[in-house]
């Protein structure tokens, strides 16, 4: 994704990994064949492989440059995780050369925010050292939303195998080194950084508003992985907590911000990224940002 100026703050993206995932029948359970093969002529090569025959997802956080802050937007799957999947087990990605590159540093980063607590959003949040995990960035307060780390915390607690290493070693170190902060889901990060509850794909989860100087912008997590959600917003994935929760809170998404100024980030759509949602005869679609 290219550099963006909105009002006074600036917004980059970190990316780890762009990865072909699923098969869209697997990723799109509730999705029939005959609906999915309409997208088939537009998703290829950038959101769909044909030789895998599976969507295309890009794994990425968000740097965003406040006039006093620099706030970190999820964190990627991580490296040296102990992982039940294939694709996250024990990974080295080139995420944290990829932040130095911004001029960057672990010691820069003033907050972390994710927008819910699934293993490919807080990974980096911690590194192994000396055989401990340990915050990554040591001078930042992490936000988790308190109903998400809640769940999460019961779900560890039950020996969930899922979720309960990730809980392990990528949020409850933090809790533990005292740099975690609990917040309500209509927190204020900055001034102009605004949460906002969007539960479904997890029971908290979460996504990031910003505003400044008439510009705005929102910051989906997963609210949606595939830019075939737009037209589709129906559709939720098979990494969703509640499916209709989740398509229900889609479609209101949609539906809100067709044809507005704001622009969308979401953390898994490979490209450009950026973008934002415009009205068509039949349905909504996601217009990539230019140049």
């Amino acid at each position: 994704m290219k550099p963006l100026s909105l009002g006074d703050m600036t917004v980059q993206s970190v990316l780890e990994n762009v990865a072909a995932a699923e098969a869209p029948g697997e990723m799109f359970p509730t999705a029939a064949a005959e609906d999915i093969a309409r997208h088939m002529d537009w998703m290829a090569p950038t959101f769909y492989d044909p030789a895998s025959e599976k969507l295309i997802l890009a794994f990425q956080s968000f740097v965003v440059r406040t006039p006093r802050l620099n706030i970190l937007i999820d964190t990627c799957v991580g490296e040296d995780k102990v992982r039940p999947w294939p694709q996250f087990h024990m990974k080295k990605w080139p995420w944290m050369g990829n932040l130095q590159t911004l001029g960057l540093t672990p010691e820069d980063i003033d907050v972390v925010m994710c927008t819910h607590l699934h293993p490919d959003h807080v990974g980096w949040n911690t590194q192994l050292r000396d055989g401990h995990w340990v915050p990554t960035f040591p001078n930042a307060n992490y936000v988790f939303a308190r109903d998400e780390y809640h769940y999460w915390e019961k779900e560890n607690a039950q020996g969930s195998e899922r979720i309960g290493l990730t809980f392990a070693d990528s949020v409850l170190p933090v809790m533990e080194a005292g740099q975690a902060t609990l917040v309500d889901h209509d927190h204020e990060i900055d001034t102009g950084i605004v949460l906002e509850p969007t539960p479904g794909h997890s029971p908290g989860h979460v996504v990031v508003n910003l505003a400044s100087n008439g510009d705005s912008a929102v910051f989906t997590g997963d609210l949606m992985h595939h830019p075939v959600q737009v037209p589709e917003p129906q559709w939720s994935t098979c990494f969703c907590w509640d499916l209709e929760m989740s398509a229900n809170t889609r479609t209101a998404f949609v539906d809100r911000y067709t044809d507005t100024e704001t622009i969308i980030l979401p953390v898994h759509f490979a490209g450009e990224t950026a973008g934002r949602i415009v009205g068509g005869a039949d349905k909504s679609m996601f217009a990539f940002l230019e140049g």
